[in-house]
């Protein structure tokens, strides 16, 4: 998603600033998108639970970048992550401290600035907890819900800094790979990367990758809870 994300923006002329853990293995990334856009791109190496270095990465940045793309996540077996505490931490680090983290110095940054978007990409597993993935699910809520108290308390200061939350949905990645997903509710990477350049361009609050997903969440949030614990979904 990432990598899709990356082209849609650079297909418009933006210049690219990629960042990941392992900053190297960006190398490769950073030539293609130069070589198919003609767009300046830098790498940076930044991990997003060293949550004590986040302030030194976002100000050592070459510049502070007008749109900003946290597509950081995980998603373990919940099997396993519900019988190991390890696994739980990891997942809600990984999904939610972590990004929550950048985004904090990334947004007081934007602020001082006057401009900047912030979008996270969150999921609709965060919308109800279920027991097929509960503790990736419950870390993605706590990402949803910062991303609307931060878009709250942006729009309130009138800091001219937007914040964009992304449901995708199913998305044809690795993280998917061998899952056997519905082809209407399952989109592909090319698909987000779109959805979120035109979120931002338009200044969208929350976003559904496929339309149909907001439907199907409006269901199932309001099944009650005595008929949802016995559903298996």
């Amino acid at each position: 998603m990432a990598r899709a994300i990356a082209h849609a923006f650079a297909k418009r002329g933006h210049a690219i600033q990629l960042a990941a853990r392992g900053g190297d293995s960006l190398a490769a990334l950073k030539a293609d998108i130069e070589v198919r856009f003609g767009v300046a791109v830098t790498c940076h190496e930044v991990d997003a639970l060293e949550t004590a270095s986040h302030e030194a990465f976002v100000a050592g940045l070459p510049v502070l970048p007008d749109v900003a793309i946290c597509a950081i996540g995980t998603m373990g077996e919940q099997a396993q992550n519900e019988r190991s505490v390890e696994r739980t931490v990891m997942e809600l680090r990984s999904n939610f401290e972590g990004p929550a983290s950048l985004f904090t110095v990334l947004a007081n940054a934007m602020e001082a600035r006057g401009s900047g978007a912030l979008v996270g990409i969150s999921s609709v597993a965060g919308i109800r907890g279920r027991a097929a993935n509960y503790v990736y699910g419950s870390a993605k809520a706590g990402f949803t819900a910062f991303l609307s108290g931060l878009r709250n308390r942006l729009a309130k200061g009138k800091t001219g800094v937007h914040v964009v939350t992304v449901l995708p949905g199913f998305v044809n990645t690795a993280m998917t790979a061998g899952m056997d997903l519905p082809a209407k509710l399952t989109a592909e990477p090319a698909e987000v990367g779109e959805a979120v350049w035109r979120a931002v361009e338009k200044g969208r609050n929350v976003i559904y990758v496929r339309p149909i997903w907001q439907i199907v969440m409006l269901v199932i949030r309001h099944i009650p809870e005595g008929i949802f614990k016995k559903l298996s979904i």
